[in-house]
């Protein structure tokens, strides 16, 4: 039945409260009004918003709380005030208390920065509520963090500069608001997954923006899913990251959505998607030597079809912790593929085949795999994805990725599916062969492919093995070699010419 609340929880919100509505929902007055009390909690029994220094790796300790105004207190904690300042930012809480991901996060700063501040903002009394009540008290938490900073700034040695909030769901659009506020500019806010119902589409000053600090990279997890999107899809940074499109992430899809429903734990499920975001930062903190590379495009259709995988002016950039600053750039879009765990780099690979067809002018709808053998490693049958169609006598492009580091590619292998393993291929086969009954066999002609590696942007060209033999039909494979590169594009209007 809880599950069940969950969801009902954030249809309600997406149905009764559209876009722009958060402006009639924000309570007026003071600031010690500006905010609904917790149920069931007294007024004096805790302080609606905390600032608790976490001064061990332990979770199990409590920290150290600062008071604003009480510099002795910010002395006997520990406070560094030439280090980097980290503020975390819980989001919505269904049960009161902080979730695992919390002190993950906790501990993986603490690893990579050992001398900085990880401060982490409780404001579990305003944000264990209704969701509309939850998101109407963002702003008022806002304000108090601004305090915090402001406070922190009459210090001699205190920088805005070193400040970085990371704010998760609800607590991504707090981070926004206090970037607002403060006197000043914050050196860096991350947006981890910031919520989207009550925020999607509103103005720039009552969501998480890139007026809000002096960079703001934002990861983008859980979009869309069964026609509700928990996580905003509009770009608000400088630099919006969306690993696998945004919405489906690999261990959160179909089979494991059937599973949840059986075992009765969907809110995991939920979480899995929307808490991706935290998982993938804590995995930039803790393993430097495999980061994961974003690649600027304009929409997710267009990165599925292996066209943006460039790096030059910038395209390309670092997730998580480790994103460099990018100037000139706002609400840039950037996406990539990533595996199921961690660590959750993948290697990215742009594939460029040029496809001939003399005896064919019908729809070819070809189930082509292609396999990758480096120095390294060799990858999996790995399918080329079709997003919209195969275009015959042209360049099509496609984007395929491996989870293990192939070293420097030697030859590939390209399949032509010839049994149909779903209804859909079932169909197609049946459609081309309505389209062509004169001529049921259909074959295609492949001399050369264009490889790119995203991550090392090296370009290899391979050749068909046997120079008397590029023709491939369903059922059968051909092989292919490096080869030199004097593959020249003539048809300099087709969309599929310098992709790279």
């Amino acid at each position: 039945m809880r599950n069940t609340v969950f969801l009902l929880g954030f249809w309600s919100v997406y149905c009764y409260f559209p876009a722009g509505s958060i402006t009639t929902l924000r309570p007026q007055g003071s600031l010690r009004d500006e905010h609904h009390k917790p149920t069931g909690v007294p007024a004096t029994a805790r302080p609606s918003v905390a600032f608790n220094i976490r001064t061990s790796k332990d979770p199990e300790q409590e920290g150290c709380n600062l008071s604003l105004g009480d510099s002795k207190l910010l002395e006997n904690c520990g406070f560094n005030m030439t280090a980097k300042t980290f503020f975390i930012i819980h989001g919505w809480t269904m049960s009161g208390m902080f979730e695992s991901w919390l002190h993950k996060l906790v501990s993986a700063l603490q690893m990579r920065e050992k001398d900085a501040n990880v401060v982490v903002v409780n404001w579990l009394p305003l944000a264990h509520q209704l969701y509309t009540d939850a998101v109407n008290n963002t702003r008022v938490v806002g304000q108090r963090v601004a305090g915090m900073l402001d406070w922190l700034q009459e210090k001699e040695e205190f920088s805005l500069g070193n400040v970085h909030l990371i704010g998760y769901s609800l607590g991504a659009h707090v981070a926004g608001y206090a970037g607002n506020f403060v006197k000043g500019t914050v050196g860096r806010i991350t947006g981890l997954d910031p919520a989207g119902p009550m925020f999607e589409g509103v103005d720039i000053n009552r969501r998480l923006s890139p007026d809000d600090a002096d960079f703001v990279d934002v990861l983008h997890t859980y979009t869309l899913s069964f026609g509700l999107s928990i996580g905003i899809r509009m770009p608000v940074g400088h630099i919006d990251i969306y690993p696998n499109g945004g919405d489906f992430q690999p261990g959160c899809g179909f089979n494991d959505v059937i599973g949840s429903f059986a075992y009765g734990t969907i809110s995991e499920m939920v979480k899995c998607e929307h808490e991706r975001a935290v998982h993938l930062f804590v995995d930039s903190l803790v393993n430097q030597d495999k980061p994961s590379f974003a690649f600027q495009c304009t929409d997710s259709s267009r990165f599925k079809r292996g066209i943006c995988l460039s790096c030059r002016k910038n395209r390309c950039n670092n997730i998580g912790y480790n994103a460099k600053k990018m100037r000139k750039k706002r609400n840039s879009k950037m996406y990539l593929k990533t595996r199921a765990g961690m660590p959750f780099k993948v290697y990215h690979y742009q594939l460029k085949v040029h496809m001939f067809s003399y005896n064919n002018s019908g729809d070819t709808q070809p189930t082509l795999y292609i396999t990758l053998y480096g120095s390294n490693a060799d990858s999996q049958n790995l399918p080329l994805e079709i997003v919209e169609k195969i275009e015959l006598n042209a360049t099509n492009t496609f984007l395929v990725y491996t989870e293990e580091d192939l070293g420097d590619l030697l030859k590939m292998r390209l399949t032509w599916e010839g049994v149909a393993h779903s209804w859909y291929n079932l169909w197609n086969e049946f459609r081309n062969y309505l389209s062509q009954p004169s001529n049921p066999s259909r074959e295609l002609y492949i001399r050369r492919i264009r490889v790119k590696s995203g991550e090392t942007q090296r370009k290899v060209t391979f050749c068909t093995q046997d120079p008397t033999k590029s023709s491939i039909s369903p059922g059968q494979e051909l092989w292919f070699h490096k080869c030199q590169d004097g593959w020249k594009m003539k048809n300099k209007t087709s969309p599929f010419v310098n992709l790279a």
